[in-house]
């Protein structure tokens, strides 16, 4: 196999999942990628996106996905509690936070659903994790909490107290952790009765 291809899997495997823009990056031509789709070597997992044909898939694939095609997004809401292991749902799209103002990206698969924040309640409480090799931002269980009573029109108040019962109850955070980011989403005075009562 030509060294240039070799490089290019040896770059997949470093770092799980590639864009045409990547291989680009490292002076090589877009072109080897369909070479090498062609071939077998690699597979193509969504739109622009290509990984090892014997890559690890977990079940966060579609979390690694979106934040390699838009690496300014959080995991957030329903997203965040699953991966917290703090919720019973499953919701069909990712959700991902993006700052207002930030461009829609153009994504037909994985579905996404979008939140737009601003200052302390966009930046606060990012945890960063592996993802399949690719880095994943995801907001914080206390954060994802306090995200799901700022967004409970969307998400339901039900989901947002089962996600407050469960967090704490798995010590997946304290009270003063949640009743801080509540502060910061300006939402103490909504999440205040709920807590009460645990």
């Amino acid at each position: 196999m030509p060294k240039p291809l070799q490089e290019i899997l040896r770059y997949i495997g470093e770092h799980g999942m590639v864009r045409p823009r990547d291989i680009e990056d490292i002076g090589l031509p877009r072109e080897y990628l369909i070479r090498l789709h062609r071939q077998g070597k690699i597979n193509r997992s969504g739109r622009g996106i290509y990984t090892l044909s014997d890559a690890n898939v977990t079940e966060h694939h579609s979390y690694a996905e979106v934040a390699k095609r838009v690496p300014e997004s959080v995991i957030c809401l329903l997203t965040a509690l699953v991966f917290h292991e703090i919720t019973t749902q499953s919701p069909a799209s990712v959700w991902i936070a993006l700052r207002k103002g930030a461009r829609t990206p153009a994504l037909t698969s994985p579905s996404v659903r979008i939140v737009r924040l601003s200052g302390p309640s966009l930046t606060e409480g990012i945890e960063n994790h592996q993802v399949e090799g690719v880095p994943v931002c995801v907001y914080s269980a206390a954060k994802t909490v306090a995200d799901c009573f700022k967004f409970r029109n969307k998400v339901g108040l039900d989901i947002a107290i089962e996600a407050l019962k469960d967090c704490l109850r798995q010590k997946k955070a304290s009270i003063n952790e949640v009743y801080r980011y509540a502060k910061i989403c300006r939402v103490s005075n909504v999440i205040r009765p709920y807590m009460e009562m645990l």
